[in-house]
């Protein structure tokens, strides 16, 4: 049966997608019995010799990208009798986004998170191998029914970016998809598939793109506009700093994005958290308010067209206490009331002098005393008789003087 198998190998079963570049179908591989999905290119892309040498080279670099997160390339080629390019992958047994949203439409933010900061590790390994995706979509995040997303699809993007087919009447990728960069003809790199993935959260989050753009003119004139809706004003229930987040991802400029992916998966973490990016130069430059609000109070959710028209409180400078009307000072008895001292009493002086002239004439009887002592007992009595008198004198002097100074 080997007429019935497609590249002499796989055999093609059930289809798995379509697009408008290819075809996905599910195959078994027979040489080493396994399913694996094989994506068909459009035969007019055969015509195009600089697209098939591309392709191939493209399709080497994403064969060498092995990481949990990617889905990994096994066989690439052009089959002879269909004349077909194809691209053999690891056959993921999930659901896409797009088939994801169409379902079940906007995810639970945890679980949206889950899944764009999978798709993060995937897109910074490639990075740091030197491979850009320039095609990210809901359509190429693919969830394995152990929870498990990988990113589909790496080189064939950059392959067909500069065809000459393309470049004749069809836009690479999904308009809604693509950075501003790519929307004004300049180099993808790696900020664009930040941006990609900032619109694929948005979509995810609130079940909408950011921008309803018919075609890749009017994403364009949408994009030079202005912003659109932050999540948490389409949905109050999203977080509003994991709208932040998103919004960063979304910036117009490639250098207002996310520095890498792994920056940006752990902005979503933190955003789902409660705690927002902080300001960059490029942001601040482009929304000096936004930058002002995450670092002041969180604007009030609304269903404003835009949000540059939202009305915003002042905010009160940081480092300075706000203004008052000045006031009369208050009364010194609002002060905290004190336990009164008592007031000190005033010495009377006459104490002292009372106290020395009393100290005098102990002195003075003490040496009439001795010297009565010393001139015999002949001459006592009329000492006592002179000390009774000079000390009765003494006392009379100073009940007098007191009586003075009392009186």
């Amino acid at each position: 049966m080997a007429d019935d198998l497609f590249a002499d190998r796989y055999k093609l079963e059930n289809r798995l997608g379509v697009g408008g570049m290819s075809t996905v179908q599910l195959a078994f591989d027979t040489r080493l019995e396994r399913y694996v999905a094989v994506k068909l290119l459009a035969e007019h892309l055969a015509e195009d010799a600089s697209f098939v040498q591309r392709f191939k080279r493209e399709a080497l670099a994403a064969a060498r990208l092995v990481h949990p997160n990617v889905v990994q390339v096994f066989d690439f080629g052009l089959d002879d009798e269909t004349n077909r390019n194809f691209i053999v992958m690891e056959h993921v047994d999930g659901q896409s986004c797009a088939e994801i949203l169409k379902e079940h439409g906007a995810l639970d933010p945890r679980d949206a998170v889950d899944i764009l900061e999978q798709a993060t590790r995937g897109l910074d390994y490639a990075h740091r191998n030197g491979v850009v995706h320039r095609d990210v979509k809901p359509g190429n995040l693919l969830r394995s029914h152990e929870g498990v997303v990988k990113l589909a699809d790496f080189g064939i993007a950059k392959a067909a970016e500069d065809s000459e087919i393309t470049k004749a009447g069809s836009v690479l990728g999904t308009a809604a998809y693509l950075s501003p960069e790519q929307a004004r003809g300049e180099q993808a790199g790696p900020p664009a598939d930040l941006y990609a993935l900032g619109v694929v959260s948005y979509q995810l989050l609130t079940g909408r793109l950011p921008y309803e753009a018919a075609s890749l003119t009017d994403l364009a004139r949408m994009q030079e506009s202005g912003p659109p809706l932050s999540p948490s004003d389409v949905d109050p229930d999203i977080p509003r700093a994991l709208g932040e987040a998103v919004m960063r991802a979304l910036h117009p400029l490639p250098e207002g994005r996310y520095e890498g992916a792994l920056e940006m998966g752990d902005a979503l973490q933190k955003g789902l958290r409660g705690v927002a990016p902080e300001p960059t130069d490029a942001t601040m430059a482009l929304d000096p308010t936004s930058a002002t609000r995450m670092l002041g109070e969180p604007m009030p959710t609304g269903t404003s067209s835009r949000p540059a028209q939202r009305t915003r409180r002042p905010l009160e400078p940081i480092d300075e206490p706000p203004r008052r009307r000045p006031s009369a000072p208050p009364p010194r008895e609002a002060a905290p009331r004190q336990r009164a001292r008592p007031p000190k009493k005033r010495r009377n002086p006459l104490r002292g002098l009372v106290a020395l002239v009393m100290l005098l004439a102990v002195v003075v009887v003490g040496v009439i005393a001795y010297q009565a002592l010393q001139d015999g007992s002949n001459q006592a009595v009329q000492l006592k008789e002179n000390i009774r008198g000079n000390v009765q004198d003494a006392v009379d002097e100073v009940k007098s003087l007191i009586d003075d100074n009392t009186r």
